[in-house]
């Protein structure tokens, strides 16, 4: 644990910022949907979003392996996009690329095998916009990395924030203004690529009181480092769907002890965030197999996100849909990999409802 959550040097440097993209003034807008087909309109038990009643995601099929998921009446040309795999193999979902059609937003997802082979697979996806200040210790901040420089970005204490490349496939992520103490929030990441197999994952992270100092690592469709675009999302005591009024149900956790058989509850608390005051726990269900409970509140419609921590090539999914019934959020199981081997890896998970 305490590798795990120790401050690098090259985290603790200074940090000079390579790109920024001003904050627009806009709506804040967001949506989450289960993608359980690849064509209609997926689960309404687990798709919301800012726009009015009456409307719904709807899905379509690309290549094989390929999604295109259309929100309705949020079109944006900012925002980040992140998706997770839901599936019992070795296998992940990236982002290609989201843009505005008309007034709704499209997001074009592609999901590999381990080896990049493309899958046809179900997964969760979240998109959301930000705008505006928060009050502290709540924080909220994204980056959207096309591998080049900050496309668009986000900080809810108003700052720029700034990447660095530090080696093939590494960045160093600042996130200014946004700072704490020790460990506090969440993160969530996810590569974005519309030419090759990509996957990306937290692989350090260092707190201080000036700000997070995040390190996003990159993988080709084995275990190349890979220099790709990607997606960031730093949350801290707000919902994953942005920093606008946060739904009154939601949670993350930590789970930087995988070897640990549980239940426990992460350390330090601020890891492991319930917005109604409850408790989120964690335990072994098999080798590399984590199943986690967030306690009151699970409310649908609702959406889960994992992403993997650690300095190596393993990632994270998830096998199941989670369960959600009185108040309790049950998913039922984070799996992470290393190839095609499951292993015990340390992973951050956020839930989010839509009320």
């Amino acid at each position: 644990m305490t590798r795990i959550l120790c401050v690098m040097a090259l985290l603790a440097a200074g940090l000079g910022s390579v790109a920024t993209s001003a904050q627009a003034s806009v709506p804040d807008r967001w949506g989450f949907a289960f993608v359980d087909t690849t064509s209609g309109v997926p689960s309404l038990a687990h798709q919301a979003g800012s726009w009015p009643p009456g409307f719904t995601v709807q899905v379509s099929p690309g290549a094989l392996g390929q999604t295109f998921v259309k929100f309705p009446q949020i079109a944006s040309r900012s925002g980040v996009v992140h998706v997770t795999a839901v599936s019992q193999t070795a296998d992940w979902c990236q982002v290609q690329k989201w843009w505005p059609e008309g007034t709704d937003e499209v997001v074009a997802v592609q999901c590999h095998h381990y080896g990049g082979m493309p899958v046809s697979t179900r997964f969760s996806i979240v998109f959301e916009e930000s705008t505006g200040s928060l009050p502290a210790p709540e924080a909220f901040g994204y980056v959207h990395w096309d591998g080049g420089g900050i496309v668009t970005q986000f900080n809810s204490a108003l700052a720029a924030n700034s990447v660095v490349p530090t080696g093939v496939g590494v960045w160093t992520v600042g996130l200014p203004g946004l700072g704490s103490t020790g460990v506090a929030g969440n993160i969530q990441v996810t590569a974005v690529d519309s030419s090759v197999p990509a996957r990306c994952k937290v692989s350090a992270w260092a707190p201080s009181p000036s700000g997070q100092r995040i390190q996003v690592r990159c993988h080709d469709a084995t275990n190349v480092p890979l220099k790709t675009g990607w997606n960031l999302t730093y949350q801290r005591e707000r919902a994953i769907t942005g920093a606008a009024v946060p739904p009154k149900n939601f949670a993350y956790v930590f789970d930087n002890t995988p070897a640990a058989p549980g239940p426990y509850t992460p350390v330090p608390p601020e890891i492991s965030y319930n917005s109604q005051g409850s408790f989120n726990e964690i335990q072994s269900a098999a080798p590399g197999q984590r199943l986690m409970t967030f306690h009151k509140v699970g409310v649908l419609e609702d959406d889960v996100q994992v992403t993997a921590f650690g300095p190596g090539p393993e990632f994270c999914n998830l096998v199941t849909l989670w369960a959600t019934w009185g108040n309790e959020v049950i998913v039922r199981n984070v799996i992470c990999y290393n190839g095609v081997t499951r292993v015990n890896q340390p992973s951050m998970v956020t839930y989010v409802s839509a009320r």
